[in-house]
């Protein structure tokens, strides 16, 4: 063995662990138990003449599936509890004493992500030996929880961990989760059928193709005495759908997508050259690391190419460069396996068949071998071992990926020793990072082409549409969901393939609606006529002369919003803009508690769905344009969403003990439906800044003076002030009122004060030639009061 530097970084044993239901000696083993059943197992691979245990000096354990949600749902996730510290609780089980406990973040490239950290820290001289582990026992946990039986896996401990959180949040957007893209089921369907369109194949073709890439899968896994299924399939069984392999998300039947109901567990034991030597673990058990990369793909919808990943390709590259061989030199391969389109966009990146003799993975894959939540590819690094092991001097590849194929990396390993080369994939981030992102709409309206579609199967058929488009006027990217109960649009993805497939879309209630015809949107989806109803279900409405007086009706909760009451609220204020005779309104709160609160919390907090409509809270926040004025008459509280609407507002008269605040940080939000921008453009910057980041709140007095507040009334008299504001406005022209707003509307488009100012604004032109002009001028010599058109 040709000579490398003691500090060279080595994996030196492997091990796993899984149990079946049905197995003889099933003993219902908790993740915790498999994971340390896989340690000694990795222990006890090494062949070492010395006991390693007590020379582990750091356990990496990476995150169970139900610890990789957010905190408040992970006893929903997690029935029977789970460790306050993992590493430690495996740690205690093998007797373990490490200095240093690591709980990695969420996603399925984090085992080959943390080897080449833990390589890393060993080269470095902080860290003698390393126990990487993971387990899931998701299918004892559905088996007793259908039982109606309690178990205990919860431990507690007081050992310092490094705990990097669940932090999957930034893979699906908002926007996404608005529209179901919310779990990798609903998820990589997309990614498929836009792959699907870009090779041109018919669904029957693609079906065949994917059954084709999995059927050998199957095989591998049926001769894996740790693989979840152990059955082989055909083509044809994969590709048929029926009771046992129902559809799941089209074009996924239930046999292409990772199971996730298994008892598994792994582990891999790493150290130096210099300390393997010292310990006894022979030569014959060290695999070297050749070449490693990670990368962060684009999310979803900002990706080129659905049905690619520019990632996946950068990552398989740079790994196989930093080890100086080619995918050719390469003998086995484990290809991350949850659904085809991962398979097949690392298979086109490398440019490889489906039907590679060396077959693409070593496990069986995830759908048959089983997915332990994010641990699968420490089975790959594993197996990979023992078949470079039995094969001296050959090279092996690991791909794995996270969420919707937004994380990637990869490693080549041999039991050639090569002097330890850290792997640095910051440039390869950067140019992922910079690559071009297709134009994106959140609230299309018109006409589109589908891009990429997926039908949602429950156990009783298909439910759902789900497309990602292209607006025929503008070319800009779209997410749209069908309508619930619209047959025609089910039917026709259902029976038909949807892509290219023309559908009209618009936005409703915080949601991206299509269907197939205008006349089907109209009926399903009517739009709200531009005229005052004679009544709302949470708001009064008034109107006095040419003053329109809008009241949130919801005392009983401080006037809190549901989301249909800002719905209200846009139509309110819709017909108000859009009617002439009205020239000013006002809007205030019920009671004398609350303006607004904000927000119904409360309603929120039942995890029933919240939107806002497209002119924003209250209507009004996201209503840039608007020309007419409104007063915001704030008796008590005006908090979060609240005080929002105010500063959205022209003009504020508040009462003695009104309160304002931007609230939303004290409970883990924050202030985004314009009030951080607005707050900090109405009131010096320091001060905003302090409202902003503390949630302060600011009486009505403080309020007038940082500039905020045009009046202070006696407390219960808002309403009232605001009405003798209004009329004052009255005594002007409407017309000029108008114009003066869309020229303040145009000018803020410029930076600098002189460019605003001599600026050409249409608005000039109309008030020079409007008849309110003339009646002004008129009245003035005839020391009349005017008579206003507002034309």
């Amino acid at each position: 063995m040709s000579q490398v530097s003691g500090r060279t970084p080595i994996l030196i044993g492997v091990g796993q662990a899984s149990e079946r239901l049905e197995d003889p000696d099933y003993r219902r083993l908790s993740p915790i138990d498999l994971a340390a059943k896989a340690a000694r197992a990795a222990c006890a691979d090494t062949l070492a003449s010395a006991d390693l245990i007590a020379h582990i000096d750091a356990i990496y354990a990476i995150r169970t599936v139900a610890d990789s949600v957010p905190a408040p749902m992970r006893a929903q996730r997690a029935p029977f509890g789970s460790p306050q510290n993992t590493p430690a609780a495996v740690a205690e089980r093998i007797g373990a004493q490490p200095k240093l406990a690591v709980y990695s973040p969420a996603c399925g490239d984090e085992p080959q992500k943390l080897l080449g950290e833990a390589c890393e820290r060993l080269f470095d001289g902080e860290l003698r030996m390393v126990l990487l582990c993971g387990a899931e026992a998701a299918s004892t946990q559905r088996a007793a929880q259908a039982a109606g039986e309690k178990l205990d896996w919860s431990e507690q401990s007081d050992q310092p961990l490094d705990d990097r959180h669940w932090n999957v949040g930034g893979m699906r957007t908002k926007h996404m989760n608005d529209h179901n893209m919310i779990v990798p089921t609903s998820v990589y369907p997309l990614l498929e059928n836009a792959r699907r369109a870009r090779m041109g194949l018919s669904r029957e073709a693609y079906a065949e193709e994917m059954g084709r890439l999995f059927a050998p899968f199957s095989l591998v896994a049926a001769n894996n005495p740790h693989a979840a299924s152990r059955k082989s399939r055909s083509v044809e069984q994969i590709v048929t759908v029926d009771a046992d392999n129902r559809m799941i998300a089209d074009p996924h039947p239930r046999a292409v997508v990772a199971r996730d109901q298994v008892n598994q567990g792994a582990a891999l034991l790493l150290t130096t050259v210099d300390t393997a030597r010292e310990l006894g673990v022979p030569q014959s058990q060290w695999v070297f690391l050749h070449g490693y990369a990670a990368a962060d793909e684009r999310h979803v919808l900002e990706r080129q190419d659905l049905g690619a990943s520019a990632a996946m390709a950068g990552v398989y590259h740079q790994a196989l460069g930093e080890a100086g061989v080619s995918i050719e030199q390469i003998q086995y391969l484990d290809i991350y396996s949850c659904f085809p389109i991962a398979v097949f966009s690392a298979l086109d990146a490398l440019g490889l068949s489906s039907d590679d003799p060396r077959g693409l993975t070593l496990t069986g894959g995830l759908p048959f071998f089983g997915g332990p939540g994010n641990n699968y590819s420490m089975h790959a690094i594993a197996e990979l071992a023992l078949r470079l092991r039995a094969n001296p001097g050959s090279f092996g590849l690991v791909g794995a990926n996270g969420g919707f194929m937004n994380t990637h990396a990869a490693g080549v390993y041999s039991t050639t020793p090569c002097e330890w080369k850290q792997c640095d994939s910051s440039d390869l981030q950067q140019h992922i990072d910079a690559l071009p992102a297709p134009a994106f709409t959140q609230k299309p309206e018109g006409w589109g082409r589908v891009e990429s579609y997926t039908v949602l199967h429950g156990k009783t058929g298909p439910s759902d549409v789900i497309v990602i488009g292209r607006l025929e006027r503008t070319g800009e990217r779209f997410v749209a969901n069908s309508i619930a109960a619209d047959s025609e649009a089910l039917q026709m993805f259902t029976t038909q393939d949807g892509l290219q497939q023309r559908v009209l879309v618009c936005w409703h209630q915080g949601v991206n609606r299509f269907a197939m015809s205008e006349a089907s949107l109209q009926r399903q989806i009517p739009r709200p006529p531009l005229i005052l109803q004679p009544s709302y279900e949470s708001v009064k409405v008034e109107r006095y002369g040419h003053v329109l007086e809008v009241m949130i009706d919801r005392p009983e909760v401080s006037n809190a919003l549901l989301p249909e009451t800002n719905d209200e609220l846009e139509q309110i204020f819709n017909a108000y803009e859009a009617d002439d005779t009205l020239w000013v309104a006002i809007i205030s709160g019920a009671g004398d508690k609350a303006f607004c609160t904000g927000n119904d919390l409360k309603a929120a907090s039942t995890g029933r769905r919240m939107w806002m409509p497209r002119t924003g809270f209250g209507g009004l926040t996201a209503r840039p344009n608007r020309v007419k004025p409104v007063i915001c008459a704030v008796n008590g509280y005006a908090m979060g969403g609240g005080f929002e609407i105010a500063l959205a507002c022209d003009l504020i008269v508040a009462d003695d003990a009104a309160q304002f605040a931007l609230s939303e940080v004290r409970v883990g939000l924050l202030a985004g439906a314009g009030g951080l921008q607005r707050l900090t453009r109405q009131i010096p910057l320091k001060q905003a800044m302090e409202m902003i980041l503390t949630g302060r709140r600011v009486a009505a007095q403080e309020a007038k003076e940082l500039g905020f507040v045009n009046r202070v009334v006696p407390q219960g008299t808002a309403l009232q002030g605001a009405r003798a504001l209004a009329n004052e406005l009255l005594e002007c022209s409407p017309n000029s009122i108008r114009l003066s707003k869309e020229l303040l509307n145009e000018q803020a488009r410029y930076a600098s004060e002189g460019d605003a100012i001599v600026a050409n604004y249409r608005a000039i032109d109309k008030v020079v030639n409007s008849e309110d002009r003339i009646e002004g001028v008129m009245a003035f010599a005839q020391k009349r009061k005017p008579v206003w058109k507002n034309r």
